[in-house]
């Protein structure tokens, strides 16, 4: 299960890397939500959870799970959703005043 998750881990990484160097903006927007994505997985695994654990140390329990990187990841979706938001209205303004969608600005050159 772990060399599944540093699998998933390593290709969102990748794809996100990948049209990050795009030249439109759709596709580094579509970047920046797969890189966020990867972030997100990695501190969640991270946390190293455990089923059917409580969230804080209790008296006579063998074990806790950490409420800290659920706590991190969730804020980080609000925050990658409200980035996401801004980023995508940032590139219609820039198509509706340029009349192109390429992130230097220029035509298919």
């Amino acid at each position: 299960m772990e060399a599944l998750i540093a699998l998933l881990i390593g290709v969102l990484t990748t794809c996100g890397v990948y049209l990050l160097l795009r030249g439109r903006t759709f596709p580094v927007v579509l970047g920046l939500t797969f890189l966020s994505y990867a972030v997100n997985l990695f501190l969640f695994a991270m946390g190293r959870l455990a089923i059917g654990q409580p969230p804080v140390i209790g008296t006579g329990l063998p074990g806790y799970t950490d409420p800290l990187p659920q706590a991190l990841v969730l804020t980080a979706i609000v925050i990658g959703f409200a980035m996401t938001a801004f980023v995508i209205m940032l590139a219609l303004k820039a198509r509706a005043e340029l009349g192109n969608d390429h992130v230097d600005g220029k035509d298919g050159e």
